[in-house]
């Protein structure tokens, strides 16, 4: 059953945090022309296109991309029902405090789906600036360092302000690497 949860755990962060890097991209206004845009489209346009045809012309030009947080909601509602679905048959239909499976369903999917979606955020921003800490010293020219530069240094200058260069290395990322770490300790 554990292959079976790390399978749907898996396949969801790839859809959820390409759901989210796809509102955070459009956030910044980086153009999806070039990579990671055309793959993170492709990951998501079968979920946000129909979402954005549905809505307000308002919500549809709006500067965060509301049909992709929308997507990335959903699919972290997917994932969280799956996953108590599954935790149900593995504890004979009684999940939390006693409740049977569609009243613990009730209560536990909603949380669930929010602490999907945190710690989906927390872990995809820790990919990034691992990418964006090793771009920096293999190929600082490359250009995954511009949009990566242009998503990350919101984060990284309050670090850089209270952290200085030791030695002429900067370590405002390693700083924010903890705090990301830390944060997905409190989610759980």
């Amino acid at each position: 059953m554990s292959v079976l949860v790390f399978l749907i755990d898996t396949a969801f962060f790839v859809l959820v945090f390409a759901a989210l890097l796809r509102v955070w991209l459009n956030g910044a206004r980086i153009s999806m022309v070039q990579q990671p845009g055309p793959f993170i489209l492709a990951l998501t346009n079968w979920l946000v296109m129909p979402m954005r045809r549905s809505m307000p012309t308002v919500w549809q030009r709006a500067r965060w991309d509301v049909a992709s947080l929308l997507a990335a909601t959903l699919l972290a509602l997917t994932q969280a029902g799956l996953l108590a679905l599954l935790s149900g048959w593995m504890h004979g239909g009684v999940g939390l405090g006693g409740m049977t499976q569609p009243a613990w369903l009730m209560v536990a999917w909603p949380l669930l789906a929010i602490k999907i979606l945190l710690r989906v955020a927390l872990q995809g921003v820790l990919l990034l600036v691992l990418m964006h800490a090793l771009l920096s010293w293999v190929q600082p020219y490359s250009p995954a360092m511009g949009w990566l530069g242009r998503l990350l240094t919101p984060l990284l200058n309050p670090v850089r302000k209270l952290v200085p260069l030791v030695g002429g290395v900067d370590l405002s990322g390693l700083v924010l690497i903890i705090l990301l770490q830390v944060g997905l300790m409190l989610v759980g």
